[in-house]
């Protein structure tokens, strides 16, 4: 083997994978590597968040990371190189890596892709998105062109004065003269190491905006602290007379307000939302229910043997209560298809639980729910609500869901007008149950209160049959026997 073959397959791009069926993009949230590490077959070497949830990326050969090829915060499609690792790390100096955008077509000697030439690149989940159709040809070099732009590489400007190149970074010109520095990074993506790139980010300082001191044009920490200290105070110039005096009192809004770009799940999560409530016809109904019964059973279940080791709460028997329902009633446990104008009846329910994570709303669901026993559904809708806070919530566990369950009664909130998750039929808001006057047998009494309110696709169902829904539902919680009478 030659030593050029040898290079050629020392440097290998690990490619942003399709974690999810069809998704085109991923942000990256946390690089666990830097240049320089060693990693393993297997190994995490990032977090990444896509449209449906937080995914840990492993590599897949050995060797040395040789370059990360985006910094944490960026948001990369599919099919982009995002790290190289170094496959043979003693066998010398390492190849320079191909740049992300390098087709592998083109990439240079001693870097080899991932890529396949045909086909549909590997992924992680499903089946990856499918290949271009066309390529980029190579630009003719134009006549009289900097080389820089014959040979894809940017031409160097001249050496910048120190005094000057002070001025640029905010800091003050030294009165003793220094030696010329090195010259500025090229006119495209800003030399700087990842750790320089994170503190940029966090100060909120654009690195293009940075002219570099250190060796080759690298930017370095003190640059980005330089360019974020605060200017010195100039002397203002007078103002023209004819200028009229600022208002007294008048604040810019502008400087009192943030912009967050809108991205990953709650990006995901606005898209469903506007796509269901201009798509399905809403309809919401309300009933107040007593279920003070309902919640001496969550304390007797608490005690039980067969519920040792179980969250057990008022949200299991709503949601129990919810699929007896849907029993009684199993038209309501449809879909509407658009595309071929069909009514899709399921004989499973899938049960999804809306859950508030720090990245936004999701709504995972428990397969197959109407079929488990109680204990079973409450393992489930612990593991389910437990992942979902740690953000590990896998896309499969998002889709497919029938119907959902909100419980709005957590944050102290009576009721709600909850929107139908995309491709559902129903969901079901569960109020705060609170200590309210009741007539109880003839007499006003102190019982355990609360609301819900039903949101329905009503293309599928009509009045009569969301109200026999709701109307069990709360027939089950006033009195949990019918849990077994009905189940």
């Amino acid at each position: 083997m030659t030593a050029s073959t040898t290079g050629a397959q020392r440097i290998r791009e690990f490619k942003m994978p399709d974690v999810g069926e069809g998704l085109t993009e991923a942000e990256i949230l946390k690089w666990y590597v830097q240049p320089g590490d060693t990693v393993t077959d297997g190994q995490v070497i990032c977090e990444v968040e896509t449209a449906k949830a937080a995914v840990e990326l492993p590599i897949p050969y050995d060797g040395v990371v040789h370059a990360l090829h985006f910094d944490e915060g960026v948001t990369v499609d599919v099919g982009t190189a995002i790290i190289a690792v170094d496959t043979d790390p003693g066998a010398g100096p390492a190849p320079e890596s191909a740049a992300p955008a390098v087709d592998a077509t083109s990439a240079p000697a001693g870097v080899e892709t991932d890529a396949e030439p045909q086909g549909r690149q590997a992924v992680l989940v499903g089946y990856g998105a499918a290949p271009a159709s066309t390529k980029r040809r190579a630009r003719k070099p134009q006549p009289g062109a900097p080389v820089g732009a014959q040979t894809g590489v940017p031409a160097q400007p001249e050496p910048v004065n120190a005094m000057v190149q002070a001025e640029l970074n905010g800091r003050p010109a030294a009165a003793a003269p220094v030696a010329p520095i090195a010259p500025a990074p090229q006119a495209g993506r800003p030399l700087a190491k990842p750790p320089v790139r994170k503190l940029a980010k966090d100060l909120g300082i654009d690195l293009a905006t940075i002219a570099p001191t250190g060796p080759g044009g690298i930017i370095t920490r003190e640059d980005v602290h330089a360019a974020a200290a605060p200017a010195p105070s100039v002397a203002a110039a007078p103002a023209p007379a004819a200028a009229a005096p600022a208002e007294v009192g008048v604040v810019d809004a502008a400087a009192r307000e943030r912009r967050v770009p809108v991205k990953g799940v709650r990006k995901a999560t606005a898209q469903a939302m506007v796509n269901s409530a201009f798509t399905a016809p809403h309809v919401t109904e309300f009933i107040t229910v007593d279920v003070t019964r309902t919640m001496k059973l969550v304390q007797q279940l608490k005690q039980d043997p067969d519920m040792a080791g179980l969250r057990v709460n008022p949200l299991l028997l709503v949601a129990k209560a919810l699929l007896v329902a849907i029993k009684r009633h199993p038209e309501v446990n449809a879909a509407w298809d658009e595309a071929n104008q069909e009514i899709v009846y399921k004989d499973y329910i899938n049960l999804g639980i809306a859950a508030a994570t720090p990245r936004g709303l999701i709504v995972p669901n428990i397969k197959d729910a109407g079929v488990k026993t109680l204990p079973q559904l409450a393992a489930e809708l612990g593991e389910l609500v437990s992942t979902a806070r740690e953000g590990k919530t896998s896309p499969a566990a998002m889709s497919g869901g029938t119907v959902t369950i909100t419980n709005v009664g957590v944050f102290g909130v009576d009721t709600g007008t909850p929107i139908l998750n995309p491709g559902e039929s129903a969901i079901l808001a569960f109020g705060a149950v609170k200590l309210q006057p009741w007539v109880h047998k003839g007499q006003v009494k102190a019982r355990q209160v609360t609301t819900l309110a039903l949101s329905f696709d009503h293309r599928l169902i009509d009045g009569e049959l969301g109200s026999k829904l709701l109307a069990d539902v709360a027939a089950i919680l006033e009195h949990p026997k019918r849990l077994i009478t009905w189940g």
